[in-house]
């Protein structure tokens, strides 16, 4: 008889049914510790349920995540509940999960939920109601215990930051059935001391480690706090009640010291860059100021009493010489036109006809003398000739005929 022979394919199909079938792996509850955990972009979580027997493969798709109410990480005690199915591909069999809780806590995380609803509904997280923290603070209160390493990390990068912060501890008890009214009590002592920020919280643990955060006359403290309140609680995956009702939210006790103390450094720094601009500006403002002042110096010296006579003066320089230069011109060519006036005056000269060997009678009074009815006999007369006259008498006066 022929034995038959299937495919891989056909193995892992009639298996994947008969997982189908069993109506106990279409919804199961399994318990075991978180191993492997990954978070893919997708959005899909993959892990691996284990105990002290064995492994199962575990996913929980993006689209079931609304069934995980806290971050899955490495080591948790969880209860995953879902199907198992075949992943027909891989012939391998999985837990696909549609909710996940942590073992043994199902009842604090409906508490926590339904309480998160509840002041949610009354408005304790809302954004108008949250105070804003001061940038520079001089008192720092701190609610915690008094030993840990959250108040270390707190007081070590406080002091990091800026020294000249005061912190003021409040020791509290963050855990156990005494935590609550010793919280409180640290809220309401550090505000009626009048510090500037509160920062409330503890390092992580489990969820009933953190629960004093959770529970509802905390928040109200908190809420009802004058003074801006920093939750610090737990690690970063690790979210309280006193986170949302808190004025600001620090993922660890060393952010929210970080978050309440400015850096001293960055302010020197800051404050040497403002210097260094206000002395490039003053430096520009006086350079203009002083270009300004030789400006209005050199103005007022031009425009100035003194200035002024000295400008005219110069002015009245220039005119006299501008006079003299004409005056000089005029008499030089009146002196040529003389000379040319001279020139045609010495042909008209009687002394240029005497030096010629002419001469020239002049009665005694100085008449001159131009016909000899002028002169009768016996009158003394005048010979003018080039250097002198001769003294003469008129012997006798004949007119020519012609």
């Amino acid at each position: 008889m022929a034995q038959n022979v299937y495919t891989v394919a056909q193995v892992n199909s009639y298996i994947k049914n008969m997982f189908t079938q069993d109506y106990m792996l279409q919804s199961i509850s399994v318990k075991g510790e978180v191993s492997n955990c990954k978070y893919h972009t997708s959005g899909h979580i993959y892990f691996t349920l284990k105990d002290l027997s064995g492994t199962i493969a575990c996913v929980m798709f993006a689209g079931s995540r609304s069934g995980l109410a806290f971050r899955l990480a490495e080591g948790q005690q969880v209860v995953v509940t879902g199907r198992i199915d075949v992943y027909e591909r891989d012939g391998k069999y999985q837990l696909y999960a549609q909710k996940i809780t942590r073992q043994g806590i199902g009842d604090l995380y409906v508490r926590y939920e339904q309480l998160k609803r509840e002041l949610e509904e009354r408005g304790m997280f809302a954004a108008e109601y949250k105070r804003s923290i001061p940038k520079y603070i001089k008192t720092l209160g701190v609610v915690t215990a008094q030993t840990g390493a959250a108040v270390r990390d707190i007081i070590n990068i406080a002091h990091r930051r800026n020294p000249y912060v005061q912190i003021i501890l409040y020791p509290a008890i963050v855990q156990g059935e005494a935590a609550v009214p010793s919280i409180i009590n640290g809220l309401n002592a550090l505000e009626a001391l009048g510090v500037d920020v509160i920062i409330a919280g503890r390092g992580g643990g489990s969820i009933e480690d953190l629960w004093a955060f959770n529970e509802e006359s905390v928040a109200e403290a908190i809420f009802e706090c004058k003074v801006p309140v920093i939750s610090a609680v737990g690690h970063e995956t690790d979210t309280t009640i006193a986170d949302f009702v808190a004025d600001l939210r620090a993922p660890t006790p060393s952010a929210a010291a970080e978050l309440a103390v400015y850096d001293i450094r960055e302010l020197s720094e800051r404050l040497y860059g403002l210097r260094e601009m206000l002395r490039r500006g003053m430096d520009g403002k006086l350079r203009e100021a002083s270009m300004q002042l030789q400006n209005r110096k050199t103005r007022l010296r031009y425009l100035s009493p003194l200035s002024q006579i000295r400008e005219k003066r110069n002015f009245a320089m220039k005119l006299e010489e501008a006079l003299q230069d004409a005056m000089e011109r005029k008499i030089t060519e009146k002196r040529q036109e003389m000379l040319l006036y001279v020139e045609r005056m010495k042909g008209l000269s009687p002394l240029e006809k005497l030096r010629q060997g002419y001469s020239y009678v002049a009665s005694e009074q100085g008449k001159t003398l131009v016909s000899v009815e002028q002169v009768k006999p016996g009158e003394r007369l005048k010979i003018y000739v080039t250097d002198g006259f001769v003294e003469a008498e008129a012997i006798r006066a004949e007119k020519l005929k012609y």
